[in-house]
C-alpha cells in the first residue's frame, strides 16, 4: 500500500534526513588510505548517537536475507555494487567507495548513499561517479507531482544507457517513511508515462546503480548481502529521500 504523508510528516522526515546528511559527511572525511570499514561504520554510529537517531539499517532484516544486518552503514567497495557489509578491510589508495545510510527520527526514516574515490582517482571512475550523480539529478528533477513513476525510472536509465553503463537489474529505489523500505518500487530503467501517478505526500528514495562493464547483472557474496558486479568492473550509487509536494520534488536527505 502507498502511503501519503502530511506536510507534518514530511517535516519530520526532514530531521532524519539531516542526520543522515552529517553521517554521510563524516564518513566521507573519515575515507582515507588506511581507514577500516567498520571504523567507518563507527564513524556513523557515532553521529546518530550525538543526534539521538537510531540506524535505519542495524538489524534490518528482509525476507530474502540470510541474516540480519549487522552494520550501521552499507560501505561497498569497487566491484560491490550495493549492500557491502563494513569490516575489517582497510581503503587503498584508488578505492572507489559506496556508502549507503540510513537513520530514523522519532519513528521516520531518511535514506541516502554517495559514492567517492579515496586518494587519486582513475578518470574512469570519477565519470561513472558523475554519471550516476547526473541520474540521480534527473530522477529527482522528473519526480513532480502529476508525472508518472516510468518519468523518474526513464531519466535515470536514459543516462546511465548513453554513457554505456549497465544499470543493475531488479535493484532501484522505493518508498520510505514509518519504514525504511516500503511502497512503491522506484525502477532505475522503464518507460516514461507509465506506472504510478506521483502524487503530493508522496515520499521516495531516488538512487541509480551504474556498472562500469556495461552488465546489468550482478552476484551475491556468500554472506548474502553484498552484490557485485559478474565482471569484476566497477560500481557506483548515489541517492537521495525526496518527498512530492504541490511545488515539485523536495529532497529530504541535505545537511
Amino acid at each position: 500500500m502507498v502511503e501519503l504523508k502530511t506536510p507534518a510528516e514530511i517535516a519530520a522526515m526532514r530531521e532524519a534526513g539531516r542526520v543522515v546528511a552529517r553521517a554521510l559527511a563524516a564518513v566521507r572525511e573519515a575515507a582515507s588510505t588506511g581507514v577500516s570499514l567498520v571504523e567507518l561504520d563507527a564513524v556513523a554510529a557515532q553521529v546518530m548517537t550525538e543526534a539521538g537517531a537510531k540506524p535505519s539499517f542495524l538489524g534490518y532484516h528482509p525476507r530474502w536475507a540470510p541474516t540480519p544486518y549487522p552494520g550501521v552503514i552499507c560501505a561497498s567497495v569497487n566491484d560491490a555494487i550495493v549492500h557491502g557489509i563494513p569490516g575489517r578491510y582497510r581503503l587503498q589508495e584508488g578505492d572507489l567507495l559506496s556508502i549507503d545510510c540510513g537513520a530514523a527520527v522519532d519513528g521516520w526514516h531518511g535514506d541516502a548513499a554517495v559514492s567517492f574515490v579515496v586518494g587519486g582517482a582513475d578518470p574512469a571512475d570519477l565519470a561513472l561517479i558523475a554519471a550516476t550523480e547526473e541520474a540521480l539529478a534527473a530522477g529527482i528533477a522528473a519526480a513532480q507531482p502529476g508525472a508518472k513513476m516510468g518519468d523518474i525510472s526513464a531519466a535515470i536509465g536514459t543516462v546511465g544507457r548513453a554513457a554505456g553503463y549497465g544499470v543493475t537489474e531488479d535493484h532501484g529505489g522505493h518508498g520510505v517513511g514509518r519504514a525504511m523500505h516500503e511502497d512503491p518500487p522506484v525502477p532505475n530503467d522503464g518507460r516514461a508515462g507509465r506506472g504510478l501517478r506521483l502524487r503530493p505526500g508522496l515520499v521516495i528514495a531516488i538512487e541509480p546503480m551504474f556498472t562500469r562493464g556495461g552488465l546489468d547483472q550482478y552476484r551475491h557474496d556468500p554472506d548474502g548481502w553484498t552484490l557485485r558486479t559478474t565482471d569484476r568492473t566497477r560500481a557506483s550509487h548515489s541517492e537521495h529521500t525526496v518527498a512530492i509536494t504541490d511545488a515539485g520534488p523536495v529532497v529530504l536527505t541535505l545537511p
